[in-house]
């Protein structure tokens, strides 16, 4: 990762940390990067937070400064960014947003021409012009790019994602659009496929995305769905590419559960490549459990879905994924979509005739304590010999009935201490034996 972009693009306060003379730079960099083969012809979509518009400005500024045509697709989920990609031959993609955060960071996320992350390659060179060491030329007269309307192509994204559906008539369906991108499609498409919906946090403003609502604070719909008499509950994150579920008791399915239902059923269609399904190191160790009494193995990324798609790209896997709800689907896509998981799970609950509930009860996930703890530099409490210490000794008490997993904060100063157990207790026993002795290292902020 560099200065600036980490494993997801780059992110931070918007017009604090996340400058909008950044973004004109990016668009400049790619308009001029990808016009030295041609005509280049970028796509920009973004989420509902207030200072979207006004990235989603600079960058098309930029990139048409520098010769590229700019297609401006409005309010949309990430994962219709990089499909229009590919099916439209775009020769690089932009998603303004900064996912599941709140309102006031912002974020640029970067696609290549196939609709995948964009290679570090690019981004390093991109970095190199925020600090001035590289002078991009400007297009003049007729080389000059134009800025256009694409709105309507998000219902190429929405016919598309109804093909890959079910016919959901009958079905009662309870949804929390976070305020965010899955306004622009979530309620489209289940309407259009049959389904009877409740809807909340759905009239975004600027300010209200992701606040006490969505992937991250389920808990109203969890509310609405014990209250109610729904078949299932899906929230979205801010843009729409992560999905927490909802069964009908109000209990939270989370990633790992929507990898066990899928991966069960794709095995049981004999779907599932080499009966492996990926996952991240946060995965819970009961997920792994049960995917050994069911004949499913697994493989471990570092966290990002970035790497679960490497990983499931160089093997050929077919599904993988990450317990915050970001699900890739190989055979379709190149990036989590909330929306396609939802579906996903739709298409099992029809096919089985089974709840979520009952679809994922032979799951047991054990309980889990995360601890965020900020610090001054990562590395340097990540290879601390007394915090080192503190790890393998905990390590060493959970034996095969637990694990510990210590880890930076891909775009934060932060390290994530996250213990699992057999119980609540011993989590945060041993999770604060671990926090304690980072705060005692002399470089927490």
């Amino acid at each position: 990762m560099g200065k600036y972009f980490g494993t997801d693009g780059i992110r931070g306060r918007a017009n604090d940390t996340l400058t909008l003379d950044k973004a004109i730079k990016i668009g400049r960099y790619l308009g001029a990067y990808y016009g030295q083969s041609g005509h280049a012809r970028i796509l920009i979509g973004k989420d509902t937070r207030l200072s979207s518009s006004m990235f989603e400005s600079g960058l098309a500024a930029g990139a048409a400064a520098s010769g590229a045509d700019v297609y401006l697709l409005g309010v949309c989920p990430t994962p219709s960014v990089s499909y229009l990609i590919q099916k439209e031959h775009f020769s690089c993609g932009i998603m303004v947003s900064a996912s599941h955060n709140p309102y006031y960071d912002n974020g640029i996320k970067l696609f290549s021409p196939a609709g995948k992350k964009m290679d570090p390659a690019v981004e390093e060179a991109i970095e190199a012009t925020f600090t001035g060491e590289d002078e991009l030329p400007y297009a003049i007269n007729e080389a000059i790019g134009r800025i256009i309307d694409y709105h309507d192509a998000l219902q190429l994204y929405i016919s598309w994602l109804r093909e890959t559906a079910c016919d959901l008539s009958g079905m009662n369906i309870a949804l929390d659009l976070a305020n965010g991108s899955a306004v622009a499609t979530a309620v489209e498409t289940l309407r259009e496929l049959g389904a009877k919906l409740e809807v909340i946090h759905s009239e975004p403003n600027g300010v209200n995305i992701n606040t006490h609502c969505g992937s991250t604070h389920p808990e109203e719909l969890q509310e609405l769905m014990r209250k109610g008499h729904y078949d299932a509950g899906f929230a979205f994150d801010g843009d729409a590419d992560r999905l927490i579920a909802v069964d009908e008791d109000g209990n939270l399915i989370n990633g790992d559960y929507t990898l066990y239902i899928v991966g069960k059923a794709l095995k049981a269609k004999g779907l599932l490549k080499d009966d492996v399904v990926v996952t991240t190191v946060m995965a819970n160790l009961g997920l792994y459990k049960a995917f050994e009494k069911c004949g499913i193995h697994s493989v471990q990324t570092a966290v990002g879905d970035k790497y679960v798609y490497e990983s499931m790209e160089a093997n050929g896997y077919t599904i993988g994924g990450e317990q915050s709800g970001h699900i890739i689907f190989n055979e379709y896509e190149t990036t989590g979509d909330g929306l396609f998981t939802a579906l996903q799970l739709l298409k099992i609950m029809k096919e089985t005739g089974l709840s979520l509930k009952t679809l994922g009860e032979e799951l047991f996930i054990y309980p889990q304590l995360l601890v965020n703890v900020p610090v001054k530099d990562k590395e340097k409490a990540l290879h601390d010999p007394k915090i080192l210490a503190e790890i393998a000794a905990v390590e060493a008490k959970l034996g095969d009935e637990g694990r510990i997993l210590v880890r930076p904060s891909g775009t934060e100063p932060l390290v994530r201490v996250m213990v699992e157990a057999k119980t609540h207790e011993l989590c945060e026993e041993y999770v604060y034996q671990i926090v304690d002795t980072i705060r005692s290292s002399n470089n927490t902020l």
